[in-house]
């Protein structure tokens, strides 16, 4: 009870403004001034201290890093022509292209949300002065970016593995057939409309091997980097961390020395950015680790599991109730918040009811990381609106078609675990 009247007291604090960071902290410092309490204060600093000395952790700024060392690298253009060759034949071009661009960059930034905004940027103007509806623009480009947080290196399944100690390599494996999945079930969908809207396509034939081949060497670094992330991870020639440190030395060495398009001003520029992003994330998970000590002090897992495992008379029907929970939370909350408040939590209790953690994860990352893309709060949906100038209505009302087609790929991955886990299971047994 005084679990859910801290956790209640964080989100009222969030929906009146105040910072994510603070909302957390203050509500977690609370429960050690409450009469009943008798831990000592001192414990709330030591916690959030303690929750920065992690060494898996290290791989949060580094992979936040190298989206934008990529971004300055000439990697990115040179996947949207490969993504415009290969999708832009098909109805609706540029709207195919971008998804595939979603997947081809979900190996390079990690975060859904700096996915869509760079697309939005790129493709987004584009799209609408090709006869493209600004909400079915703004639909594609964000919803598209849930592309990128399944498929590797997402950061929010770093969080994820961290918090709940579960295999963040696995989780990377595990990630790349949703994100597949994903891509097909979107571009299937966007196929639809655009040839009930008549939306054109960018190219009149399907492109010939020879120019695939072309193209493809123009991006075989952007291509080859989650190929080797993934190698270096299965054969444990480094770990999710030392990968981020490969992949910072990979990203200068491609963008100042192959490319040659990022020189001490570029550096400086992507050292800036991703500073901003990691201040942010790491202030939240350090004042997010009050909250997870109280929630372990208290055994709310337990209490939970008891409580679920007399309810659920099966580990599916636990998921779907998990997943339209997840999906609320995260309309309301940015998908990383989510995850640091709910993993300690939820993570014991589908463990106690046989759900394998690595399967939860891919659910739980996707889930919430959607409800950033939906109204009323989605922080995905208010960067492309923003980009776009798209009213959030338009927005709201295109978006319904994707969003039946993603809900389609959870109810695959909640009824079919396989299709997370088959790749994992096959790689690292």
């Amino acid at each position: 009870m005084t679990t859910a009247l801290l956790l209640g007291l964080g989100l009222l604090l969030m929906a009146i403004g105040m910072p994510v960071a603070f909302a957390i902290g203050i509500a977690g410092f609370l429960y050690f001034l409450m009469p009943e309490t008798f831990l000592p204060v001192s414990i709330g600093p030591q916690r959030i201290v303690s929750a920065t000395q992690s060494f898996p952790l290290l791989a949060v700024p580094l992979f936040i890093f190298i989206g934008h060392l990529m971004n300055a690298s000439g990697i990115t253009p040179r996947l949207l022509r490969l993504s415009t060759l290969l999708a832009g034949w098909m109805s609706g071009g540029l709207a195919q292209a971008s998804l595939v661009l979603s997947t081809l960059m979900g190996g390079v930034s990690g975060s859904a949300v700096a996915d869509a905004a760079m697309q939005s940027r790129v493709l987004g103007q584009g799209m609408i002065k090709g006869g493209y509806t600004p909400g079915f623009a703004g639909a594609v480009l964000s919803i598209g970016g849930l592309i990128t947080a399944t498929i590797p290196p997402s950061i929010g399944l770093i969080l994820y593995g961290y918090l709940g100690e579960v295999s963040i390599g696995r989780l990377f494996i595990a990630g790349v057939v949703p994100g597949v999945l994903l891509m097909i079930a979107l571009m299937i969908t966007t196929a639809i409309m655009a040839k009930k809207r008549g939306y054109v396509p960018v190219r009149e034939r399907p492109p010939r091997f020879r120019e695939v081949m072309s193209a493809a060497r123009g991006s075989i670094w952007a291509l080859l980097f989650p190929v080797w992330l993934l190698v270096g991870i299965r054969y444990g020639l480094f770990t999710p961390s030392e990968a981020g440190a490969f992949a910072v030395v990979y990203a200068l060495v491609v963008g100042c020395l192959i490319h040659r398009e990022m020189g001490v001003k570029e550096i400086i520029q992507s050292m800036r950015a991703s500073v901003q992003d990691i201040g942010m994330i790491m202030l939240i998970i350090m004042f997010s680790g009050i909250i997870g000590y109280v929630v372990s002090f208290e055994r709310v897992p337990q209490t939970i599991a008891e409580m679920t495992l007399g309810v659920f008379t099966s580990p599916t029907s636990l998921l779907l109730t998990l997943a339209i929970l997840l999906i609320f939370l995260g309309m309301l909350l940015e998908a990383t918040v989510v995850v640091m408040l709910l993993t300690p939590i939820l993570v014991p209790v589908i463990e106690a009811a046989g759900v394998d953690p690595v399967h939860f994860g891919l659910l739980m990352m996707t889930l919430v990381t959607f409800g950033g893309m939906t109204p009323p709060v989605g922080i995905s949906m208010y960067t492309v609106c923003g980009i776009l100038r798209c009213p959030f209505t338009a927005y709201s009302r295109e978006m319904v078609p994707f969003a039946i087609a993603v809900f389609a790929v959870v109810l695959g991955i909640i009824f079919f675990p396989d299709i997370v886990l088959f790749l994992p299971n096959y790689l690292m047994g």
